[in-house]
């Protein structure tokens, strides 16, 4: 078998690097945590980009500069300053003929050349049977005649062009039977007869002037309705005197009134089949490069493209999806890159979903997926298990015991060791001990290696989190939420068995579950219940009484809130000394289980420095003064140093 490698030139690259959903899962995350909804989130990645892959902002940025570039850069009196510049031409070039001829015939025709109207399309007309004697002059009016049936064919047709680059009366007469049977067969479309056969004679016989190749008539109706409205609009967007001069000079294409006779009926035919088309509106040209009628026509085309890729971008109507966007259209605008990053972009989306990171709740929104949170875990916890460098999972205690796991290590036995042996290593320790004495193998206590075990207690964790208004307003909110992610992923990977309750806590405290704490939005409420948070620990360490009772407390204000016997959350700014009694007697209640509370101080309030302070003394904590950055580290490295410790 042989190979053949060459450039790829259709669909995705294969050989580019696959999308960073690690990454873009990041970015929403991180948005999530902020207060957006998932859906929201992920439509700002989408807008923002991902690594190299730039967004739909910047897309659309791309398109509207360029959108504003053709109108800046143009005007559309191209083909009558043209027209103009020929037809002086031409008047000059007869009457230099004409002036060294003494005859009458000279003079009779000067004065035909000075009794001329001052407009061009007047001029041109009534030159229309005009004997020339300058071949100049001559020359100069046929290219003012094939330059008008070039602009008009190519105003209707995208692929006239280069047709039309080398005219000859064959090539005159094709257009002119094209344009005939085009007519006929969309009449008979407009009528609701069967056109398929129609249809295929017609790409048969004139397919070279279409190079869309459309494959039905409706294929064909849609170009050609685009861009007769494109010429429209450009009519539309002229002046009056411009509009009927224009209209007037087409009427002399090719020498031949026909032309303009059959462009008006294919008008007439598309406006009724395509009545939807944008036939009215008009657009301001304000730059110096005149185009001509069908330069200007493809301007219009190209901005009416560029208008519905702003559409697709911006991703605002009902049920939009990325694959909406006009790859082909986008490549033609703005390059093959840009095509690429919608591509790539909607890759993303398409993968996110796929892959079960996102999902759909019973009431339709949008959430994240378990798997998600778990990536999420698993992000976080990786920089905050570096921040603190210490070996993911390392919950070793100062001593082996048989009722341990194994840890993979084995040591030489000593005396009093009930470890299990570790068979194929004594075994070995025997045969390299005699192999070189060429006894037989026997056994010494020097060759017994057991193997090592650690003890593996049980804790009952609670987090506290503080989720009153000065956590969002201080920028601690992400902080918060990323911290709680990290510890909760590595006792749900690493310590399965610890049982851990998220605990948050404003004017009320709750249990939430991690999904619900990364979703939660900040909301105005006064308010920071330490008192409730604490009872809810207390209710979670008694539900396993045989577990090692670990208490964490974020917060960033000392307790304004405590709750009454009835259910009541009674706040009030300052403290009072009732809310300060109730919360102490409460983290009395944990020391008599055990418990120690650690608090991790948020901010260089005094107030809250005296009571913290307080608190750790009376519950046999600590205080840890974190920066924002460090905070998951300090809540991380506590927790193990604590597991560690018991």
């Amino acid at each position: 078998m042989s190979y053949r490698y060459g450039p790829w030139h259709e669909g995705p690259d294969p050989l580019a690097p696959p999308v960073d959903l690690r990454g873009a899962l990041e970015a929403i995350g991180r948005d999530v945590m902020e207060g957006s909804s998932p859906r929201a989130a992920l439509q700002e990645l989408l807008r923002r980009g991902e690594g190299t892959t730039r967004g739909l902002d910047e897309l659309t940025r791309r398109v509207w500069e360029r959108r504003s570039r053709i109108q800046r850069r143009h005007r559309l009196d191209g083909t009558l300053t043209e027209v103009r510049e020929l037809l002086d031409r031409a008047l000059d070039a007869e009457r230099r003929e004409l002036f060294p001829d003494p005859s009458d015939d000279a003079r009779f025709r000067e004065a035909q050349l000075d009794a001329l109207p001052p407009g061009t399309a007047a001029a041109v007309r009534d030159l229309a049977d005009y004997d020339w004697r300058s071949s100049e002059a001559r020359e100069a009016y046929q290219r003012i005649r094939d330059k008008l049936g070039s602009e008009l064919m190519e105003s209707r047709f995208q692929g006239m062009k280069q047709a039309l680059s080398e005219m000859g009366p064959q090539e005159t007469e094709r257009i002119r039977e094209m344009m005939a049977d085009l007519n006929a067969l969309l009449l008979s479309h407009l009528r609701g007869d069967d056109t398929d056969d129609q249809f295929a004679a017609f790409m048969r016989d004139h397919g070279e002037f279409f190079p869309e190749n459309p494959q039905t008539v409706e294929e064909l109706v849609d170009a050609l309705a685009a861009r007769s409205a494109a010429a429209q609009r450009v009519m539309n967007s002229m002046s009056a005197a411009q509009r009927a001069e224009l209209a007037e000079l087409m009427g002399n294409a090719f020498g031949d009134p026909r032309f303009a006779e059959q462009v008006s009926t294919l008008d007439a035919n598309l406006r009724a089949l395509r009545p939807g088309e944008d036939w009215t509106s008009s657009t301001r040209f304000r730059g110096d490069n005149p185009l001509g009628f069908g330069e200007g026509a493809q301007a219009m085309a190209d901005l009416a493209e560029l208008d519905a890729l702003a559409e697709q971008l911006a991703q605002s109507y009902p049920g939009a999806r990325l694959e909406d966007i006009d790859l082909e259209a986008l490549t033609r605008q703005l390059g093959e890159e840009s095509s690429v990053d919608a591509r790539r972009l909607a890759e993303l989306e398409r993968e996110l979903r796929s892959q079960g990171l996102l999902e759909r709740s019973a009431d339709g929104t949008l959430t994240l997926s378990p798997k998600a949170l778990r990536r999420l875990g698993e992000t976080v916890l990786s920089e905050v298990i570096g921040a603190i460098r210490a070996r993911r999972g390392e919950r070793d205690t100062a001593r082996a015991g048989a009722a341990g796991e194994l840890t993979g290590s084995t040591r030489p036995w000593q005396f009093g060791d009930t470890e299990p042996w570790d068979v194929p290593r004594t075994v070995r320790n025997a045969l390299l001990r005699t192999m070189s004495t060429n006894d037989n193998v026997h056994f010494d206590v020097s060759d017994v290696e057991v193997v090592e075990t650690e003890e593996r207690a049980r804790a009952a964790v609670a987090l506290c989190v503080d989720t009153s208004w000065s956590m969002i307003q201080d920028g601690r909110w992400v902080p918060m939420k990323r911290t709680a992610l990290a510890l909760h992923h590595l006792i749900r990977t690493r310590f399965r068995a610890d049982a851990l309750q998220l605990i948050t806590f404003g004017r009320h405290a709750s249990t939430v579950d991690i999904g619900e704490l990364t979703a939660m939005e900040g909301v105005w409420e006064q308010g920071t219940n330490l008192h409730h948070a604490l009872l809810l620990a207390g209710r979670h360490l008694r539900r396993h009484p045989d577990a090692q009772p670990v208490v964490l407390v974020v917060t960033d204000g000392e307790p304004t809130a405590h709750l009454e016997p009835d259910g009541e959350a009674v706040f009030h700014y300052p403290t009072t000394q009732s809310t300060l009694r109730k919360t102490l007697a409460e983290v009395d209640s944990l020391a008599k289980l055990g418990a120690s509370v650690t608090v991790f101080r948020l901010g260089d309030d005094p107030s809250l420095a005296a009571f913290v302070d307080l608190l750790a003394r009376r519950g046999a904590g600590r205080v840890v003064a974190p920066d924002l950055d460090g905070l998951g580290a300090a809540v991380v490295s506590d927790y193990l140093s604590n597991r560690r410790s018991r």
